[in-house]
């Protein structure tokens, strides 16, 4: 299975690309021991939304590793950010370690071969959902969820701040919609929060966004030491996470009360 889908009843679908961890045998069988320890990984966020199904929200999760193929990158590859990025196809971690043992990293027909195994398929069912959610609702919101480690020297200084929403600097959605979530990030005191700071949102933001025909999507970055220990990233602690689950909650309950004007 490429993807986990379960349809929207409400008109909310929350994409999870980055954290899935499985890698074909054949290529986990050229990679580092970096790669193999897939260190990239946007660890547990399908754990911290997947109770939004039970208040009608869509969900789609990438079972794939981002090292096969980066669903948040264009087809094509063309840059997004003015800072170092690791592209379509990853060759190197965010550390600059590298994921291929020498002469081993993948060629072009390889790289177009990802694409059409495991990137389009998930890009054609976020496309349908938010077709059949737009014609239910004459409206459809997308949230594109993530986390990355609270520290990445080699593309940030200093910590990241907990929350990192992006909304493509104010294309992506309606401004009524980006001013309630920031508002309610804003409203709290336990987690740091900016928007359209360092992560304005990547390819599924930017590409779905089309608040002139109804869609509407977010991108929010998760500092990870928000919910885990970042030494130990393949752990899970329902307890530590709790605290953020309960915010992401009241964010969802935000994006699933707004209406369009």
């Amino acid at each position: 299975m490429i993807y986990a889908f379960h349809p929207a009843s409400a008109p909310l679908l929350i994409s999870v690309p980055h954290a899935g961890t499985r890698l074909s045998s054949t290529v986990e069988r050229t990679m580092t021991a970096s790669g193999r320890a897939r260190v990239d990984t946007d660890w547990h966020v399908h754990r911290l939304v997947d109770f939004a199904v039970q208040m009608g929200a869509g969900l789609i999760q990438a079972e794939y590793s981002r090292y096969m193929v980066d669903l948040n990158r264009p087809p094509d590859d063309q840059p997004l950010y003015e800072q170092a990025g690791t592209g379509l196809v990853a060759t190197e971690t965010f550390d600059g370690q590298p994921l291929y043992e020498p002469g081993l990293q993948p060629e072009r027909t390889a790289i177009e071969r990802r694409v059409e195994e495991y990137w389009r398929p998930y890009h054609q069912q976020i496309e349908s959902e938010l077709d059949r959610i737009r014609r239910k609702y004459r409206y459809a919101i997308l949230f594109d969820a993530h986390s990355i480690a609270s520290r990445v020297p080699r593309l940030f200084e200093g910590r990241l701040p907990d929350l990192n929403l992006g909304t493509y600097d104010g294309r992506s959605c309606d401004g009524q919609l980006e001013a309630d979530v920031s508002r309610l990030l804003h409203g709290q005191d336990r987690f740091s929060a900016v928007v359209n700071g360092r992560f304005k949102g990547g390819y599924i933001t930017r590409h779905y966004g089309r608040p002139d025909q109804g869609i509407h999507t977010l991108q929010l970055e998760i500092a990870q030491a928000c919910y885990m220990d970042e030494t130990q990233p393949e752990v899970w602690e329902e307890g530590r996470a709790e605290p953020l689950k309960s915010l992401l909650g009241d964010l969802f309950g935000c994006l699933l009360d707004w209406r369009p004007a």
